[in-house]
């Protein structure tokens, strides 16, 4: 089936045969994805990590069907029914619902009405009934009469050989197929609130009574469906309506009007209603479901991407405050490493308002530590924390800075934060982590489970195990990006690049702990458990500054230093010549280095990498101001324009932070001045807006924001 899968996925994902074959063949090989997008161009096409990643879910996936198909066909033959047309249709199925549909009426199954009928001697008067000749059902039904087989009346007989029918009609596949494009065409979701659960469920109190089509609801809608149902506030069910379902089954198996047929008709309605439609609506629940969940995981996956890019403040000495009330605010001072040097506690705000004390600390720190910027948590008192900052006067070149601190607490609490501060307090160990995601947010998110950072809609909704591939997938590719400097990299941050994973990474950084720094990129395959196959995936990732090999702090990968050693020969030159001339670079004939491994794409990666050695692919940092007037809810009025960061992206809008405790929503319609299909066209987790407030809830604690120069005049309506 290996090619036939190649073939399928090709046309599938519009792409060459050789190309599919390609990655499979990689993969078989256990090549990282960032490495196959990287450093195998010439192989795959030129294939980008998006690529890949559809490759090897397509390939696991039909892996899966071809593993059913096996389970299926011993099943069969066990049974001893397995027949050439039954093989072959098996052999034929394309998708995991049309063969569980061939194999349904030979499932073994629980014991049914049909199978207690069948039990009593009825199929036969079943097969008679469903022909739909000209006979008297009554008549028939009477020589089934048997009370020791627990047949007592014709009733009883015609009543068991109806269940076999609707039975049998329930697993017809041609049956099920064609119902269930009406299913997914036609059916209406419809969601109401359970008996006297009004008050309790009031957040969901928009679905309390709300019907639409299926193929039109939105992920976000559907999994808040799911949630209300799971939380015992709503019920949904999903269906047509009943007389087209019934219509198009009696259609196919109703022949005529005769006594027979009507009994056949009865046995349809039966069908359906107890068999059919609990099924396939069973059915469009997981299909649905899914499909929200992809949904839901795109969304998320393309948040946690742009926060991780987010660009790095860079290396500066960092006074890092996490605000607090009564506790009061944790203070601690980071050297340019990100090295922890000193922690105290200051009280600026209410209710202990020791603002003079907590002033004169905060400036004798800044000199006594050099501090280059300021960050401040944006949680509970941040914005007070920012404003006292800010009214201290600093020096104009220290910026006091807002930084998004979701996920902080979660890995002050986490067992790689007490490994590496084990005598400080969660506190600490939190406004350390505020100060170091302003220096290097991928650095320091790495630490924090991904699900935690709160990026994404309904995340705890969607399937966990689909959600931690797409994000571990997403941190790969983000750290295989920017690359990790080696002698300063976390075990953390280690273990996302390509090959390593957590064992290598621990490993890594204790041989450097022990030996001190790596000297250079071939060194560390004396790490324990760096083979060269690990290495080969992970090398081209890792920096090692300061080696005398100056392609040792590129993204050049170590099987082209050869390569790119012969060009500096040919050019008269050294590697660091090269590296430093852009003359001598614009000078070299790269067809002369064409070769059945390296193409033109390897090529121009690495005269890339000669021009800027190590480049970090994440923009300039900036810095955001926030109106100064405003710092709560109740500062803010109807019409006002304010700047803004986009906080999260979801599938009905984006929710924005003007400098308040509460993120502001700007919906989907009001994001642009024309129609938006997907927030993420026009807004990313990140970005700086300007919005204007349209509506204030004090009470519930909402925003409502727009980014249209009209808000009142909507373009059309989004679904």
């Amino acid at each position: 089936m290996r090619e036939a899968h190649f073939t399928r996925i090709a046309s599938e994902l519009k792409l060459g045969i050789q190309q599919v074959r390609a990655v499979a063949d990689l993969l078989a090989a256990e090549s990282s994805v960032p490495f196959i997008a990287r450093y195998r161009k010439e192989a795959t096409g030129g294939l980008d990590e998006v690529a890949v990643i559809s490759i090897r879910d397509r390939l696991e996936q039909l892996a899966a069907l071809d593993k059913r198909r096996e389970a299926v066909l011993r099943s069969l033959e066990q049974q001893g029914v397995l027949t050439p047309d039954l093989k072959a249709e098996v052999t034929a199925a394309e998708t995991l619902r049309v063969l569980e549909d061939i194999y349904l009426p030979f499932r073994p199954k629980r014991r049914t009405r049909a199978t207690a009928a069948r039990e009593r001697g009825l199929e036969p008067l079943a097969e008679i009934l469903f022909a739909q000749e000209g006979i008297d059902p009554a008549s028939q039904a009477a020589r089934f009469v048997d009370p020791e087989k627990g047949v007592s009346s014709p009733v009883e007989a015609l009543a068991g050989a109806r269940d076999i029918i609707a039975e049998r009609i329930s697993e017809h596949p041609d049956a099920r197929a064609e119902l269930r494009r009406l299913y997914r065409e036609r059916a209406m979701i419809r969601c109401r609130v359970q008996k006297e659960k009004e008050a309790e469920g009031s957040k969901y109190r928009d679905y309390f009574d709300w019907q639409e089509p299926l193929k039109n609801v939105p992920s976000h809608r559907l999994l808040a469906m799911i949630r209300g149902e799971k939380e015992g506030i709503l019920a949904f069910h999903i269906q047509p309506e009943e007389e087209d379902a019934l219509d198009l089954l009696r259609h196919r198996f109703v022949k005529t009007g005769n006594a027979a047929s009507r009994e056949v008709k009865t046995a349809v309605g039966d069908g359906y209603r107890r068999l059919l439609a609990p099924s396939l609506e069973n059915e469009l629940r997981q299909e649905s479901k899914q499909r929200a969940d992809a949904d839901a995981i795109r969304i998320f996956t393309e948040n946690l991407r742009d926060m991780l890019l987010a660009p790095p403040l860079g290396q500066k000495n960092v006074l890092a405050i996490d605000p607090g009330y009564r506790t009061g605010c944790k203070v601690v001072c980071l050297d340019r490493q990100g090295k922890f040097l000193h922690s105290d506690t200051v009280y600026p705000l209410e209710p202990l308002n020791q603002t003079a004390a907590a002033a004169d600390a905060i400036r004798d720190l800044i000199l006594v530590f050099d501090i280059e910027a300021v960050a401040v948590g944006n949680g509970t008192g941040g914005r007070e924390a920012h404003a006292f900052c800010r009214a201290l006067e600093l020096d104009p070149s220290i910026p006091i800075l807002l930084v998004n601190e979701s996920g902080a607490s979660v890995y002050s609490a986490s067992e790689a934060a007490r490994r590496e501060f084990p005598d400080q307090d969660a506190t600490v160990r939190g406004a350390v982590s505020i100060g170091r995601r302003l220096m290097d947010p991928l650095a320091e998110l790495v630490k924090i489970e991904p699900r935690s950072i709160g990026v994404g809609q309904y995340q705890h909704e969607v399937d966990q195990r689909e959600l931690k591939r797409a994000l571990d997938d997403t941190v790969i590719s983000c750290v295989s990006a920017v690359g990790v400097e080696v002698n300063t990299a976390s075990a953390e941050i280690l273990s996302y690049v390509s090959g390593l994973g957590p064992k290598t990474a621990a490993a890594l950084v204790q041989r450097r702990d022990k030996q001190g720094p790596f000297p250079s990129r071939k060194s560390l395959l004396d790490v324990p458990g760096m083979g060269p196959k690990t290495y080969e995936q992970a090398a081209g990732f890792l920096r090692v500054s300061g080696s005398a090999d100056p392609l040792d702090a590129s993204a050049v990968h170590p099987e082209r230093y050869p390569l790119v050693e012969r060009m500096a020969a040919d050019s008269g030159c050294t590697v660091q010549d090269l590296m430093r001339d852009a003359g001598l670079r614009e000078a070299l004939p790269l067809e002369r280095y064409i070769s059945a491994e390296v193409g033109m794409p390897t090529l121009m990666d690495i005269l890339e990498e000669l021009a800027k050695p190590g480049r970090d692919p994440r923009p300039d940092f900036e810095t955001v101001k926030f109106a100064e007037e405003i710092s709560e809810i109740e500062d803010l009025r109807p019409g006002m324009q304010l700047p803004g960061v986009v906080t999260n992206v979801t599938a009905f809008g984006a929710f924005v932070d003007v400098g308040v405790h509460n993120d502001g929503l700007v919906h989907i319609s009001q994001l642009a001045d024309r129609f938006v299909a997907k927030s993420s066209d026009v807004v990313r987790v990140g970005q700086k807006v300007s919005v204007k407030v349209l509506t204030v809830d004090v009470d519930r604690r909402r925003i409502a924001l727009s980014m249209r120069s009209d808000p009142q005049n909507p373009p059309p309506k989004n679904r």
